[in-house]
């Protein structure tokens, strides 16, 4: 083997061993380029730590991603503000600034179906996760039905954990199907372990004053979960008729 070629096997372990895969992957094409276009040493090392930072957020970003159970990409620049008949544009963009998160404030999007309010959620989700923040997309009626399960196996406190961990959870489609006074308990005990914690975003089709019909109808637990979901809130009002009659509604 010669010099040269023992460097090189030399330099892929230590390269390895580092797990610096960008490097790893990049550092001879680098090289060349570096020698082609008469590059300083200094130049060469700051582009392959740049490479490999670069790698590295990526794959983070992704993660993060994986993580929150995100389906599809869902942005800020896809939603149309054209459609809904009434939408705050400016508050909703300064909810993308993620300060109500630094607060550990709450997010609640109210509207009908069909006029987007999943897609700003999702599109919120998408922004913590490329702040590699940690990340959870879910249906409330996804977490009862879990919750539910863990506590028929004696597992509900393990549970509750997994919801209190992400710094941003949406909780999707709260009120399109009325929960049980069970269930209505279990998710009242989400807003608890959240509360002033982390930020959660609500997507819903009914207002404040209807939420009760949401929490089987008891008072105390509809006050009880307004009252930490509002304290510290942003509430995004959103009327006007479905997006996904648009194309019936033009034809």
């Amino acid at each position: 083997m010669t010099v040269k070629k023992q460097y090189d096997t030399k330099l892929k372990e230590i390269l390895a061993e580092l797990q610096l895969t960008w490097v790893l992957d990049n550092h001879e094409y680098e090289l060349a380029e570096a020698a082609r276009k008469n590059r300083t040493a200094q130049d060469l090392l700051q582009r392959l730590l740049e490479g490999e930072l670069d790698a590295r957020h990526a794959r983070a970003v992704k993660r993060r991603i994986n993580d929150a159970k995100l389906k599809g990409v869902r942005t800020l620049d896809a939603f149309d503000f054209s459609w809904p008949s009434k939408i705050n544009r400016d508050q909703v963009r300064h909810l993308f600034t993620l300060s109500f998160m630094r607060q550990t404030a709450n997010v609640v999007l109210i509207g009908g179906v069909g006029l987007g309010k999943t897609h700003l959620a999702a599109a919120l989700a998408r922004e913590a996760c490329l702040k590699r923040l940690p990340v959870l997309f879910t249906s409330a009626i996804d977490i009862v039905n879990h919750l539910a399960e863990a506590r028929s196996h004696n597992s509900l406190a393990a549970a509750i954990r997994r919801y209190t961990r992400p710094k941003l959870m949406i909780i999707d489609e709260l009120g399109y199907l009325p929960l049980d006074k069970v269930g209505a308990e279990l998710l009242f005990q989400v807003f608890c372990a959240r509360y002033e914690t982390a930020s959660t975003v609500i997507t819903t089709n009914r207002a404040y004053k209807e939420w009760a019909k949401t929490f089987a109808n008891d008072a105390t637990i509809t006050s009880a979960v307004l009252d930490r979901i509002t304290h510290h809130c942003e509430t995004v009002i959103i009327e006007g008729k479905s997006y996904r009659m648009k194309d019936r509604i033009d034809s």
